[in-house]
């Protein structure tokens, strides 16, 4: 997880003392972007928007991608082949503006078979070595000058979209003891997911939906307007609507099997 990665010596040292393990670079921390350039699984295909000549991976995809731009590729940066013969491109981050993750085609994502980590992601760094039913190899450097910067075009493509209106959202709330309670009980929600550290947003919302999700399930809280508040709060964290949503649901269904009543 990004969010327990250290460059602490002591503490690595300790780690890798256990046993070989392999490296993961919290892309955020380290203030890169990385370029996953992914080869198709056995069997897959390029859907119709890439099914062109001499377009076959992900390298292929990024090399249209480029020239529609009018640009070049940028591949004059720290380079790692992937285990299944893809390819890593690190570049560091731009400052002021924050970019986190897409994969594929999906939202602002670059195209099949591209994606891209960097707030809130990592990549498994060089040196490493996965054994995995679709692909077994190393992660080995093949050209190694410093990582250059995020060309600006890639940044602003990869910006992520601003964020619609947010409407006020509100919970109706009952009277005396039983309305102070719930009260408390949903600031405490909304407060530990807006304070959240990156790489816990995820699972403090799921927390907050599991316990928010038994005073829906014993009555005391509506479920539609608490889930709107729940999404309210994870968008302002800086997670994107539709997982936030399948958490909160999911956080939901886990509160449903102890459900919680206030007494009046």
């Amino acid at each position: 997880m990004p969010s327990t990665a250290t460059t602490d010596p002591d503490a690595i040292r300790r780690i890798w003392a256990r046993r070989p393990y392999n490296i993961g670079i919290a892309c955020g921390p380290s203030r890169l972007l990385v370029i996953d350039l992914d080869m198709p699984k056995p069997g897959e295909h390029p859907p119709p928007r890439w099914a062109l000549p001499g377009v076959n991976d992900g390298a292929d995809v990024f090399a249209l991608v480029c020239e529609q731009a009018g640009e070049a590729m940028p591949l004059e940066t720290f380079q790692v082949r992937t285990r299944r013969g893809g390819f890593h491109l690190y570049f560091t981050a731009p400052t002021g503006v924050r970019l986190t993750n897409t994969g594929g085609e999906h939202g602002n994502g670059l195209g099949w078979k591209i994606d891209t980590r960097g707030d809130g992601g990592y990549v498994v760094g060089p040196g490493s070595f996965v054994d995995l039913p679709d692909g077994t190899g190393a992660y080995v450097p093949f050209h190694t000058p410093a990582p250059a910067p995020l060309p600006g075009w890639l940044a602003e493509r990869l910006r992520p979209a601003p964020l619609p209106p947010q409407r006020p959202v509100t919970v109706a709330l009952a009277t005396g003891h039983r309305g102070a309670y719930l009260g408390k009980a949903v600031t405490a929600s909304l407060d530990a997911i807006a304070a959240a550290p990156e790489g816990r947003r995820n699972a403090t919302l799921y927390g907050a939906a599991v316990a928010l999700g038994q005073l829906v399930a014993g009555g005391a809280l509506d479920p539609d307007d608490t889930e709107q508040l729940l999404t309210a709060a994870a968008v302002r964290a800086g997670l994107a609507e539709m997982p936030a949503r399948r958490t909160i649901r999911s956080g939901f269904r886990t509160g449903t099997q102890r459900p919680r009543s206030v007494p009046a």
